[in-house]
């Protein structure tokens, strides 16, 4: 862009995920309003797509670069927040080091929206933090988000007429921060996936989500009193509007990906075809079947190793990718040894940091020493592997969705 820019109220994403197969209506709104527009980002804009898996987060990043002036980090693409030029853009208030203290990002960017000064911070949820891959996290640690916005909240409140907050926590635990941190005008959601979107107003605070995977966006603008905000899907592109060098170079990388995620690997079987995917059905069939051929003593698989997606007639390469975006082995690990006689306190822990989980058997055995998982669970939550399965958690997905559970 070229001249000053007259902002006169925020736009926030969330929860992208490399969602782009339909990529355009958000890269042509975004790119048109942002004359006028901060445009932001409430984390997880990395991962979860075979854009992602294919283009190494380059896409990712030229979008952000070309579009965005603050985002937040997420769980997912926590990695490339310390890259050049997406950690520029980055602002956190409540990492730092472990060894030091030290933020980890800036913690505040400041600016100017329709006559007010306003100061915009993000913050990670603590369960949102913990579910980054134990290597990428290690040296950093999470502060509890209320206590750091009061933190920079009196360090600059003096600077400042309103606050805004990029939060990767949850609708519901941003609901809380609202009621602990009433000095805040705006919180921008993300994280939660949930179908609560608001503007929810608790005490003087606006709580609200834009759509995820691309599909939409939240608005909030200043006004004489207090901020007002609602959330819109991103419309269809009019007429043949161009797009800047970066984005258009962007979207022409996506449309290159677009034909090889297409690939066709084979007929989906019965239980899966013509309808959105039912993860915990796909998982449980998978756990029966490695349980059978892989001689486990039991096997512990989380939902949210896979993404939902519609399935028609053929599984593309694509399908593949999206339901399974994160590339996990399937290992043998060990159980830490105080739960290895307490099955029910193992798999507590693991849906408190994982989310819900599928397991065979059913009920787990009394006595556990290692379990068949994923290499995300094995080196975050339990002892690590004691070695691999020699399969990928997607080629087993593979010949359960095109060969059927009990072929």
């Amino acid at each position: 862009m070229t001249g000053p820019r007259a902002v006169r109220r925020i736009a926030a994403t969330t929860d992208v995920h490399s969602s782009f197969d339909n990529a355009l209506p958000m890269l042509t709104h975004l790119h048109a309003i942002q004359p006028e527009t901060l445009i932001v980002d409430c984390g997880d804009f990395f991962e979860g797509s075979g854009y992602y898996r294919l283009g190494h987060g380059r896409i990712e990043t030229a979008i952000l670069q070309g579009l965005y002036d603050v985002i937040a980090p997420g769980n997912h693409g926590w990695i490339h927040h310390f890259e050049p030029p997406v950690r520029d853009i980055t602002v956190c208030a409540n990492t730092v080091d472990a060894a030091t203290g030290q933020p980890l990002f800036r913690r505040l960017h400041t600016t100017r929206i329709g006559g007010q000064r306003v100061a915009i911070t993000a913050v990670i949820g603590v369960q949102a933090f913990h579910s980054i891959p134990i290597d990428q996290r290690a040296g950093h640690r999470v502060i509890e988000p209320g206590q750091a916005l009061r933190e920079v909240m009196l360090a600059h409140h003096h600077e400042v007429d309103s606050w805004v907050v990029l939060s990767h926590s949850g609708f519901d635990e941003d609901l809380d921060l609202a009621a602990a941190c009433p000095f805040l005008d705006v919180i921008f959601a993300g994280h939660c996936h949930s179908d609560q979107y608001g503007p929810i107003q608790v005490g003087e605070t606006l709580v609200l989500k834009g759509r995820e995977l691309g599909a939409g966006y939240a608005l909030a603008e200043p006004s004489a009193e207090r901020w007002t905000a609602r959330t819109a899907h991103f419309p269809a592109p009019t007429g043949t509007a161009a797009l800047p060098a970066l984005l258009a170079s962007a979207h022409s990388r996506i449309e290159d990906l677009r034909d090889r995620l297409a690939l066709p690997i084979g007929a989906v079987a019965e239980p899966y075809r013509g309808r959105a995917l039912n993860r915990r059905l796909l998982l449980g069939n998978l756990a029966t079947r490695l349980h059978t051929a892989l001689g486990a003593d039991a096997v512990i698989l989380n939902e949210t190793a896979l993404r939902s997606t519609q399935l028609d007639e053929v599984l593309t390469f694509g399908d593949l990718l999206t339901i399974e975006p994160f590339n996990n082995q399937l290992v043998h690990a060990c159980i830490p040894e105080a739960l290895r006689n307490s099955p029910g306190a193992l798999l507590a822990r693991l849906s408190k940091s994982a989310g819900p989980l599928v397991t065979e058997p059913t009920p787990l055995p009394p006595q556990l020493p290692t379990v068949l998982t994923t290499h995300y669970l094995a080196e975050s939550y339990l002892d690590g592997r004691t070695h691999q399965a020699g399969l990928r958690l997607r080629q087993a997905l593979q010949r359960i969705l095109t060969e059927g559970p009990h072929r």
